[in-house]
């Protein structure tokens, strides 16, 4: 099956809430029909988010804490637990319809799961399935977490993947409510040697691209958030 490309829409570093707004908007145009597949990619501010099935004491600081470290707190509709983004992590937002790939949320979680494995793969970091949580890890320790959002097979949300980022800020949560296991990341992992966040998120286009069956195509975002679709109803 010869399928359209994916559109791969570098973002910059983004506002955590800005990023949420674009991704509610993109999924109602490709509900629609309006816009192709997409997959955007960013790194946000300092910011905690806690998921669907988040319990907000996993959230161990207090506010004069997160004022300090800079870090705002957002309740998203993403399932999952808490847990953090900043500078250094690379986050993919992918819009698709699953409609023109299979109907099935478990696979789908896997193959975002497998996009990241062989990301890390390329930098010879050997990245497992954990059988009992989502994510990717790196023996005891995780190095991606997952969290989605799917309406009418439309996907939202998505992944994180710890490039250069600093770990210490999951000191302040239960990462996705996991007590026992510990959070890496690839430059740590990689002894301190800096990583482009730009060469691994190409890594990453390419690789998802080729788990999901489609070419890729760097494409920007004003090609699909042109400022007459920003009031279209986000269902």
């Amino acid at each position: 099956m010869t399928r359209s490309p994916i559109g791969v829409v570098p973002l910059g570093r983004t506002e955590y809430a800005t990023a949420w707004e674009l991704q509610k908007r993109l999924a109602a145009l490709r509900r629609a029909g309006k816009v192709p597949d997409l997959l955007l990619l960013t790194e946000h501010e300092h910011v905690y988010t806690i998921g669907t099935s988040g319990e907000e004491d996993h959230l161990l600081a207090g506010p004069e804490e997160l004022r300090l470290s800079g870090a705002r707190v957002y309740q998203t509709d993403r399932g999952g637990d808490i847990t953090y983004h900043g500078p250094g992590q690379l986050v993919g937002y992918p819009i698709l319809d699953l409609n023109g790939y299979y109907l099935d949320l478990h696979r789908y979680l896997r193959d975002l799961e497998e996009v990241l494995i062989r990301t890390l793969a390329q930098y010879g970091i050997e990245g497992t399935r954990d059988s009992d949580f989502t994510g990717v890890w790196v023996g005891p320790n995780k190095i991606a977490a997952l969290g989605v959002k799917v309406t009418r097979w439309v996907t939202m949300h998505g992944f994180a993947l710890n490039v250069s980022t600093d770990v210490s800020y999951f000191d302040r949560i239960i990462p996705c409510g996991i007590f026992h296991k510990g959070v890496t990341s690839m430059e740590e992992l990689l002894g301190g040697n800096p990583i482009s966040l730009d060469e691994v998120s190409k890594a990453v286009a390419e690789h998802f691209g080729a788990v999901f069956g489609a070419p890729v195509e760097r494409r920007t975002i004003e090609q699909f958030d042109a400022p007459e679709l920003i009031m279209q109803p986000t269902d």
